[in-house]
């Protein structure tokens, strides 16, 4: 038998084939459809809707033949091919030098008579073929022809949705990965601002409050309207602890410092510090008795931190005064402080 010439165009062809994702598809029934009415139209006992790949022909539809698949030397469909522009047609195949001889036609599924109407894509390529058989001679009319060829249409139009919906879904399955993407970036944007927010309000030495974070929360108080009492906290001899035995030893004091106020204080009290060795206390809800006595237990706390040197702390503690501001509390509070280190220190001292 006569092998079929490979189109100039394979490459492009095959990739054309390739962008329907068709073969080696299950059965459909809009496939088996097209083909039962084709040969019912033609006559004809056998056909298939034929994809002709790199080296095998692969039938979407088959009626009449038992194979899958043949190799694409022996397939008809693989002369069809070569004329995108007409149908393919052998009226009796045993008297037809090109075929006489075909396992096709010597052997099952016996072929007599053969017409196939291209697969034309859009492009251009014919990918395959609509092709009715017979085990006797035959051949088509024109209407026959006519109505083949419409049908093959039909076919490549089923193709292009299968193609359109893959895109589709392949863009919507893009669109989702973006989309759950931009949520995971959005929601480690997210975490990175909060972290940062939180950064920029606390002290990343002890991870107290930093000073602006407790002066929002003053204003905060202020605006509140009830009473609260402000307390400053300095550690006594600072300078000199950091002098005589380094920055380090500071470091871990002020830590330490930091610990004991956070563990005195009671629920809803704020502790920050606000620079250096000073440290402030928000009180709420405490007239000046009751906050003299939250910034002695502080203080105490501070007394019994167990380091390599005695550590103490200074206390000056104030109340919120009618119309008072932040610099009003702050003022107050650090006369009140200078005063509790008049006297020597280690001591807490108010100014109302």
């Amino acid at each position: 038998m006569q092998h079929a010439e490979i189109p100039a165009n394979e490459a492009e062809r095959l990739k054309t084939l390739r962008r329907y994702g068709i073969l080696d598809t299950p059965v459909e029934t809009a496939y088996d459809d097209l083909l039962s009415i084709a040969t019912a139209i033609c006559g004809a006992p056998m056909g298939t809707v034929s994809l002709v790949d790199a080296d095998r022909q692969w039938f979407k539809s088959r009626i009449g033949v038992e194979s899958q698949q043949t190799p694409r030397d022996i397939a008809f469909c693989a002369h069809t091919i070569l004329d995108p522009g007409r149908v393919f047609e052998v009226n009796d195949a045993r008297n037809d030098a090109r075929f006489h001889d075909s396992p096709l036609v010597t052997g099952d599924p016996n072929i007599r008579f053969y017409a196939g109407a291209p697969l034309v894509a859009s492009d251009g390529h014919a990918v395959g073929a609509l092709c009715v058989m017979d085990s006797q001679p035959h051949q088509l009319t024109e209407m026959q022809r006519t109505a083949l060829t419409a049908l093959s249409r039909q076919v490549v139009v089923l193709m292009e949705l299968r193609a359109a919906y893959a895109e589709l879904q392949h863009h919507m399955e893009e669109r989702e990965w973006y989309e759950r993407e931009l949520d995971a970036r959005s929601a480690a944007l997210r975490e990175d601002n909060a972290a940062q927010a939180e950064q920029s309000r606390t002290d990343p030495l002890t991870g107290l409050a930093n000073r602006r974070a407790f002066g929002e929360a003053i204003k905060a108080a202020l605006a509140g309207g009830k009473p609260f009492a402000f307390a400053i906290v300095d550690v006594d001899h600072f300078k000199e602890i950091n002098d005589g035995w380094g920055h380090p030893y500071g470091d871990r004091v002020l830590i330490a410092v930091a610990g004991a106020l956070k563990a005195s204080r009671d629920a809803g009290d704020i502790v920050a510090r606000i620079g250096g060795e000073e440290f402030a206390m928000l009180l709420p809800n405490r007239a000046n008795k009751h906050a003299l006595a939250a910034a002695e237990v502080a203080r105490q706390a501070v007394g019994k931190l167990e380091m390599e040197l005695p550590i103490t702390a200074s206390v000056g503690v104030t109340v919120r005064g009618e119309g008072d501001s932040a610099g009003d509390l702050f003022a107050r509070a650090d006369a009140a402080l200078h005063e509790a280190k008049r006297h020597g220190r280690n001591c807490v001292a108010s100014n109302p």
